[in-house]
This record gives structure tokens, sequence and C-alpha cells, in this order.
């Protein structure tokens, strides 16, 4: 059974840091694009970050571009969000995605507030 289930969220203060993860299971996860989405309050799911496979490429959300960094351990099965400089409108439920199977976690949430 595929699944994909994230950690690492929590609540930090204005300009401060949290690494998310998400690790995966059930299909073969080195052969997938990975995303990360949020959804922040009264507003619609966003795509945030994306890996590629092959390659390894990332694209970023223009509003997250030079603090958030998306990265993968295909040993591990996992995929990470690394949120640097974090801002109030940061706060949301963050979700992990793999694209290619409609699959999705169950979402961690993030709480950016002094």
């Amino acid at each position: 059974q595929r699944q994909l289930v994230e950690s690492g969220g929590g609540l930090v203060q204005p300009g401060g840091s949290l690494r998310l993860s998400c690790v995966a299971s059930g299909f073969t996860f080195s052969w997938y694009t990975m995303a990360w989405y949020r959804q922040g309050p009264g507003k619609e799911r966003e795509l945030v970050a994306t890996i590629r496979i092959p390659g390894g490429s990332t694209n970023y959300a223009d509003s997250v571009k030079g603090r958030f960094t998306i990265s993968r351990d295909n040993t591990k099965s996992t995929v990470y969000l690394q949120m640097n400089n974090l801002k109030p409108e940061d706060t949301a439920v963050y979700y992990c995605s793999a694209p290619a199977y409609n699959l999705w976690g169950q979402g961690t949430q993030v709480t950016v507030s002094s």
C-alpha cells in the first residue's frame, strides 16, 4: 500500500527555521518526482516546491524562493523541505505528494508566530 508520512511541523517564531520530512513506502521512491504543497487558513492548496526525476531538478513558488530548499534521499525514501527565514504568511498545513500516483500525506501543521 502506497503511503506518505510527513513530520517536522510545529510552532516557530518569524525568522526561524524548520525542516519537514516525508517518508514514502509502497512504491519505488527513486523513480518518481516528489512535491510539497501547502494550504493556509482560508486559502487554496498551493504548490511550494518540486524535485524531479531524473536529474533532481527543483522548482519553487515565487513566495518561497531563496528561503526554502527541497531535497531527497533515495536511500531513505525520504523527501525534505528545509524552510528558513519563516514568515507569518508561511503558516499552513504542509503536504507531501507523489503526483504520479495522486498520492498525499496526512499533512503537518506549520505555524509562524511571535
